[in-house]
């Protein structure tokens, strides 16, 4: 299918898809530097404003959408999909209305089935169902795909001439298991008080930090005691990008707000496992599962026109891909974690209200011990 990217970021989606033999024709980004990757790694037309887009392609088979989420992030400011950000969703309907497309892609963050008490979500598929669209939609995690990410997204497919359900809910895999018997932990420094985002043998979902470049990596405790933070290159691998994807973006910007491209990004293997499933979709898994939709969106449902909503009990991971552990996974040695930032963490750790880890204090307080020798000896290394 000819695919035109909305709100494309550095590409995730269209990545993805074209690893499944799709190809974008037009992508659509408001940041510069990721328009500067897009211009640079992919093969499309990009357009800085999906406003200034009058009209979709004649080409195009495949709308795709990661809208954006400040507005419907669990950490954002929740101010609903009627936020001035949010309401960019709005621009995909537009285009659909003026000329319909056989198939839609989305993605965004699970909190939009929560979001205003579900509203957000029934404006999402209410407008699909009023332009004719039956849809499915699936929260998938990243770790099902070999990457060791515990990234949790909703993916929502769409069709007027197909059937989503063929697409997003026709595989079923088992949770990932843990690949080593010494995993190493993922977690955030940069948050303590009330969340930590304890991942094992994982990274928890990787940010996109602050709009004036503040990074926020998550921190990594591995199983020799070392605590650090992944290389950016690694980063980008960690969301199934090749190594330096976003290295186009430093003639625009410095080097530390690439980490906000990584972060809002969608990791490619889920979209190219959509894709494949585009191409020769499967057979529907969950007919003799299906529940009638209660006060909340569940996990995964699907619905039409004409034909009322059901929730299905699809697992968060529809494929088991094998991967390495963590450690092994990441090509470059962990950046060490400051001494300030890990003052400041266990600080804020250990006044809070989060059940506590000894294993995590004990290793920031020796990480600590370590820090504090190499400023007393300088030829001593960091690490």
């Amino acid at each position: 299918m000819r695919v035109a990217g909305l709100f494309a970021g550095i590409g995730g989606i269209e990545l993805g898809l074209a690893a499944a033999g799709h190809r974008a024709v037009l992508l659509a980004e408001l940041l510069p530097e990721a328009r500067a990757v897009l211009g640079a790694r992919m093969d499309a037309a990009v357009v800085p404003d999906v406003r200034e887009v009058t009209d979709l392609p004649a080409e195009v088979d495949l709308l795709t959408a990661g809208f954006p989420c400040q507005d419907l992030s669990s950490v954002g400011r929740k101010g609903g999909i009627s936020g001035t950000k949010s309401k960019l969703v709005g621009e995909v309907f537009r285009l659909l209305e003026r000329r319909p497309v056989d198939w839609v892609v989305m993605e965004n963050v699970p909190f939009l089935l929560h979001l205003d008490k579900g509203k957000a979500m029934r404006l999402v598929v209410g407008a699909l169902e009023e332009l004719g669209y039956a849809w499915a939609y699936r929260v998938v995690d990243t770790q099902a795909f070999g990457l060791p990410q515990r990234r949790r997204r909703v993916v929502v497919v769409a069709s007027r001439v197909g059937d989503p359900r063929g697409v997003l809910l026709a595989d079923e895999g088992p949770a990932p298991s843990v690949p080593t018997d010494r995993p190493a932990h993922g977690f955030y420094w940069t948050e303590g008080t009330r969340a930590l985002g304890w991942a094992i043998d994982a990274v928890p979902p990787i940010k996109g930090g602050s709009s004036v470049g503040v990074a926020s990596p998550p921190a990594i405790l591995a199983p020799d005691g070392t605590v650090g933070t992944p290389d950016l290159r690694d980063a980008e691998r960690l969301q199934g990008f090749p190594s330096s994807w976003t290295a186009p973006a430093a003639d625009v910007v410095k080097d530390r707000y690439r980490w906000r491209l990584v972060g809002n990004a969608v990791s490619v293997p889920v979209s190219t496992w959509v894709g494949r499933r585009l191409s020769e979709p499967g057979e529907y898994l969950f007919a003799d599962t299906e529940e009638p939709l209660g006060g909340r969106w569940p996990k995964a449902a699907h619905g039409a026109p004409g034909r009322r909503a059901v929730a299905v009990p699809a697992g968060p991971c529809p494929v088991a891909v094998d991967r390495p552990p963590l450690m092994d996974f990441l090509d470059h040695p962990l950046v060490p974690l400051s001494r300030r930032a890990t003052e400041g963490f266990l600080r804020r750790y250990r006044s809070g209200t989060l059940r506590r880890k000894p294993v995590l204090e004990d290793a920031l307080d020796a990480h600590l011990r370590v820090l504090a020798d190499s400023d007393a000896d300088p030829g001593r290394s960091a690490t």
